[in-house]
């Protein structure tokens, strides 16, 4: 599992992992009962605090999507297929709506927007 921190984005670190792996399992790179590395080894290898990590490991177990056993780490739970569905959607319509904000600010009207959408759905 490969995991990238942005020092310098506006997203706290620990949201940053929360996302990272949360992505992972729900693409299926990580899956059920996949251990995942320990706080302090993952803290070591990020260059970042262990309660950084703590904080991102348990926002995942609280979540359901990873289960922490003491003394044996954490392991990713198994992820409900709809679940990951509802994810993937909303991680869509989260871009979209960026793309929408973006498009408005430099003056792209709706209409323009729709146009150029259907331009890329027709081209892909």
């Amino acid at each position: 599992m490969k995991l990238i921190i942005q020092h310098s984005s506006m997203t706290p670190i620990y949201e940053q992992l929360v996302e990272q792996i949360k992505g992972a399992i729900i693409k299926g790179e990580l899956e059920e009962n996949d251990p995942l590395p320990s706080v302090r080894s993952l803290a070591k290898e990020l260059k970042i605090s262990a309660l950084t990590v703590k904080k991102a490991y348990d926002a995942l177990d609280q979540e359901g999507m990873i289960a922490t056993v003491h003394g044996k780490g954490s392991f990713v739970c198994g992820v409900n297929p709809s679940l990951k569905w509802e994810e993937q959607l909303k991680a869509i319509q989260n871009e979209l709506e960026e793309i929408v904000t973006k498009a408005r600010l430099v003056g792209m009207s709706d209409q323009d927007l729709k146009e150029l959408l259907e331009l890329i759905l027709e081209g892909s």
